[in-house]
């Protein structure tokens, strides 16, 4: 991984967190009954569509990373395989083995991720 597109996963890893732990002032107070010309307040993002949006942008985030480093590992073994044909069997369940790893590391983080939305 390059190091322009570390520091941009990492931007967007951060960008994540604060959309997740932003807060929205404060409603205003409810004007008067009857006041005239009361205008009503919206917000571009409420704090409920911040918690979702950051949610989603993490357990994004984690998908690619973890498809990043699953493609890595089959790049590797593929090339490794190539090398030495002989040793493809060991190559192959080492590579099972590390992607179920990487896999599943990756289901926590996209569940953690869903999980900070509800």
């Amino acid at each position: 991984m390059s190091k322009r597109a570390a520091r941009f996963a990492l931007t967007m890893i951060a960008f994540g967190f604060v959309l997740m732990f932003a807060s929205v002032p404060a409603a205003h107070a409810q004007p008067a009954a009857g006041a005239a010309g009361a205008a009503e307040h919206s917000y571009f993002l409420t704090t409920e569509g911040a918690r979702k949006l950051g949610g989603a942008i993490g357990a994004g985030l984690a998908i690619i990373g973890g498809a990043a480093g699953i493609g890595r590992i089959g790049g590797s073994a593929v090339e490794s395989m190539a090398r030495q044909p002989e040793a493809s069997g060991q190559i192959s369940t080492a590579m099972i083995i590390t992607a179920a790893l990487i896999e599943g590391a990756t289901l926590f983080a996209v569940v953690v991720g869903l999980l900070a939305s509800l």
